[in-house]
């Protein structure tokens, strides 16, 4: 049995979720659907500029997962456009609007008083998500 997906962090919906070929009506054409984590990657990549390993942390992936969506997004971007296409971008395993690096930005202060011994003792910097956040890493 495949590994469940694990939602991908987006900023948000594309402005226009269909593009096609001037002039040619929708149901002439063939349909190249993009899913909005691969877009998503496209706009972290090619529009924002981010190297791949920062787009992932902000995607929820790892680097070699973001290079995957990235090179299936190219691939499908380059079909549409060279073979007159039209794009469909929609589905997908993804988390709206949530653009926060990692959960420990989501938790509610702590109480400044600690309650028992074990809150007492320091803890390590960080929010438990590994390599892919950076909170608490000296740069």
């Amino acid at each position: 049995m495949p590994r469940p997906f694990c939602p991908r962090r987006i900023a948000g919906r594309p402005a226009a979720p269909i593009f096609k070929p001037v002039g040619v009506p929708c149901r002439g054409l063939d349909e190249i659907v993009m899913t909005l984590d691969e877009f998503e990657a496209v706009r972290l990549a090619d529009v924002d500029g981010l190297y791949q390993e920062q787009a992932a942390e902000q995607l929820g992936v790892s680097r070699p997962t973001f290079g995957r969506i990235l090179e299936s997004a190219h691939r499908k971007t380059a079909d549409v456009l060279l073979h007159g296409k039209s794009l469909r971008i929609e589905g997908g395993p993804v988390e709206i609007g949530r653009r926060s690096c990692c959960r420990f930005h989501d938790r509610p202060e702590p109480d400044p008083k600690p309650t028992t011994d074990s809150d007492k003792m320091p803890r390590e910097p960080g929010c438990g998500r590994g390599r892919r956040c950076g909170h608490g890493r000296s740069t």
